[in-house]
């Protein structure tokens, strides 16, 4: 998607890009809240507004053809979520081989309802020694960009309570399908 393109979109749409990528070559984004599937949309229309090269991982079986080669075009890394473990190895691989790379990880890993956040972007932040910056879509504000960046460290509980602070007050498309940011490593 270009970047006139990407602005005309949300021009249209009546969104605002806001926020800049963190300085880092290397970088996890984690984008939240997702409960659509328009979630994607804006959040490649807002990363090339801001000019911003991310890639995302997505579920396998959204790449089929002809949709799959256009994903992969958009940024688009196709994961097995049955081999979770696998997926944290792989992507930590690709960091060390890659001299740029901002990957985008929705926590929740999928639209619907989960109590719980996925650890992976965390694991593989920290697996891979590169920071964790926050990025948001924000429906009732029409406006979604670049939050914060933090180096994850030993305390899992201290790291999630900044991510809790950011996205207080973010809306998603469907407030209904948002559980709680934290992670079940935290305990209760």
């Amino acid at each position: 998607m270009s970047k006139l393109l990407a602005r005309f979109f949300l021009y249209l749409t009546g969104w605002e890009a806001v926020g800049e990528r963190a300085a880092d070559k290397r970088i996890v984004l984690v984008a939240a809240p997702h409960t659509s599937n328009w979630d994607l949309a804006y959040l490649l229309a807002i990363t090339r507004a801001l000019d911003v090269k991310v890639s995302w991982l997505g579920k396998h079986s959204m790449f089929w053809w002809p949709i799959g080669p256009i994903l992969r075009a958009l940024g688009g890394v196709p994961v097995r979520r049955d081999r979770p473990e696998k997926v944290v190895e792989q992507i930590v691989r690709v960091f060390d081989e890659a001299e740029t790379l901002t990957l985008t990880i929705t926590p929740e890993g999928t639209r619907s309802y989960t109590p719980y956040w996925k650890s992976g972007f965390y694991r593989i932040a920290k697996a891979a020694g590169v920071p964790i910056q926050l990025a948001y879509g924000d429906y009732a504000r029409r406006r979604g960009g670049f939050g914060p960046t933090f180096t994850p460290s030993d305390d899992v509980r201290a790291d999630m309570a900044k991510i809790r602070a950011f996205f207080a007050g973010v809306v998603a498309r469907h407030p209904d399908q948002v559980g709680e940011i934290r992670l079940r490593e935290e305990g209760e």
